[in-house]
């Protein structure tokens, strides 16, 4: 049998990947170094699963160590499940981790972050999904904040909607409806214009400065 040149490890490579003898010691080198990528990987995802049981000193605490990971780590994953975390916590600072996720290089982290946001249900949540709606370039990124839209009983949340009745994707136009039912607490059936005909008699049945879900 002949090797053939090149292997970046020796000839045995692939044995060293199935041979429990080498990833053990390569494990035990890492942990000499420090703590592992796995086990950071691993507490944050602890955080992220217990962070809403919490007591308010103890999320505070956590929120501060999530927006270091944030700012520092070059991991969009780690990233990410920093933004899962600050999106079930209670504590209102959590807001700024979310925030900053919208804007986030990687798509993943700013889907997290519309979620987030969408447990939220306050009026700076729904602007932020809002403006999401209208600006980010991912569709999928968008979707996600038109779904967390529908949590929201707001003219915010029922006009980024509305807007959003207008898309091209006929995915998107059924997301929107979906969410415009929660919102509104109506049913106007399944096409997107028979939506945007209710809401447009809505509002010129009001006063232009009243709530869109208060014309219902």
């Amino acid at each position: 049998m002949t090797i053939a040149p090149g292997c970046h490890d020796g000839p045995l490579y692939a044995l060293k990947k199935v041979n429990p003898y080498f990833v053990m010691k390569e494990w035990r080198d890492d942990r000499q170094l420090g703590i592992t990528d796995f086990e950071r990987h691993q507490e944050l995802q602890d955080v992220a699963g217990g962070i809403a049981r919490m007591t308010a000193d103890r999320q505070q605490y956590w929120l501060s160590e999530l927006d270091k990971i944030y700012e520092h780590d070059p991991s969009a994953e780690m990233r990410r499940l920093a933004v899962v975390a600050a999106g079930r916590a209670a504590e209102a600072n959590g807001l700024e981790l979310l925030r900053k996720g919208l804007d986030d290089d990687d798509f993943k982290v700013r889907m997290e972050a519309c979620r987030g946001l969408g447990k939220r249900g306050d009026e700076e949540a729904a602007r932020l999904l809002a403006t999401t709606v209208n600006a980010d370039p991912d569709d999928d990124v968008r979707n996600s904040a038109i779904a967390a839209l529908g949590r929201f009983q707001s003219p915010v949340a029922v006009d980024a909607l509305r807007i959003a009745l207008n898309d091209s994707d006929p995915s998107t136009q059924r997301l929107a409806v979906n969410s415009l039912r929660d919102a509104t607490g109506k049913d106007f059936g399944d096409q997107p214009q028979e939506w945007i005909a209710a809401l447009d008699a809505a509002g010129s049945d009001s006063a232009g400065t009243e709530a869109s879900t208060e014309r219902f």
